[in-house]
């Protein structure tokens, strides 16, 4: 699967150690628990579900810590594991060397997501080219398939400097 085998899981990879495998190893290693997800992803209750070359959903269930004020759910939580699935979907499409950031995205929320409902979030790309990525997203109920949100975002690719 990849070069680097860490001796055990830890919160987050270094820059070296994510240079080293490609986008797609590193989601499949998150995916099967040799590489550490996101820290993020336990704050808001969200795991890895699906990864492919070109698309990658998160599963989730907003608790009640997402809420506002008004007991609905954050559109931070929306964003978050949307941004979540399609920039790591951009990310199964980079060769070993090449990282990849959120440079904009947007969502649109159509729905309040009920509480205790679990949702999948997910990425596709649509565009992964030297410089930049292209994805889309939807936010979907896993038992009813109703669409809560839909979403886009461009990526920047980029080859760090290793010192």
């Amino acid at each position: 699967m990849s070069k680097v085998m860490p001796k055990e899981v830890k919160d987050v990879l270094s820059m070296e150690e994510i240079l080293e495998i490609s986008g797609l190893d590193m989601m499949e290693g998150i995916l099967k628990g040799i590489y550490p997800a996101a820290p993020i992803a336990n704050i808001l209750n969200y795991r890895v579900h699906t990864v492919e070359k070109g698309r990658v959903v998160f599963r989730g269930t907003p608790n009640l810590e997402s809420r506002n004020p008004m007991g609905t759910l954050h559109g931070g939580w929306y964003g978050t594991i949307l941004d979540s699935a399609m920039a790591c979907a951009v990310m199964t499409t980079l060769p070993a060397g090449k990282i990849q950031t959120t440079l904009e995205f947007k969502v649109n929320i159509i729905r309040s997501i009920p509480i205790g409902v679990t949702v999948d979030a997910v990425g596709t790309v649509e565009h992964s080219g030297k410089s930049t990525g292209v994805a889309v997203g939807s936010l979907v109920d896993i038992t009813t398939g109703k669409l809560y949100a839909s979403s886009s975002t461009t990526c920047i690719i980029m080859t760090p400097e290793q010192k």
